[in-house]
């Protein structure tokens, strides 16, 4: 019986464990790509961006979904794919004002994505 409950104890402090990691470390990649998107936004906003600024964001991004692949859904990923690309392709046409709302849009995603795996109450039930 003692070791039943020594068991569920250690199983359920690994999983508490396990979910303290996937938060910090969502938390930690998501600041980061949220901030280069603000940068990515001031460039747009001054009209200095040029291509390479915005390929930069999608290669950081590609760099980050490469590891985000094992604690967030394919769908998840493939959603920031699609606004990040679109992203691309207005500051490839100099078409600021689009990509601005485009890139907002990506912030709010880079905010919101990782509350949606964290260890809350409201995620649980």
């Amino acid at each position: 019986m003692v070791k039943s409950i020594i068991y569920t104890l250690t199983a359920v402090a690994l999983c508490v464990a396990l979910f303290v990691f996937v938060d910090i470390y969502l938390t930690k990649q998501f600041d980061e790509f949220e901030g280069a998107l603000d940068t990515l936004y001031n460039k747009v906003e001054n009209k200095s961006a040029n291509r390479e600024d915005g390929y930069a964001v999608r290669e950081m991004w590609s760099d980050k979904k490469s590891k985000l692949h094992i604690f967030l859904p394919h769908n998840d990923i493939s959603y920031v794919d699609y606004w990040l690309n679109e992203t691309c392709g207005l500051i490839y046409n100099e078409n600021y004002e689009l990509a601005l709302g485009k890139i907002e849009v990506l912030r709010e995603i880079a905010k919101n994505l990782p509350d949606g795996y964290t260890l809350k109450l409201e995620n649980l039930f």
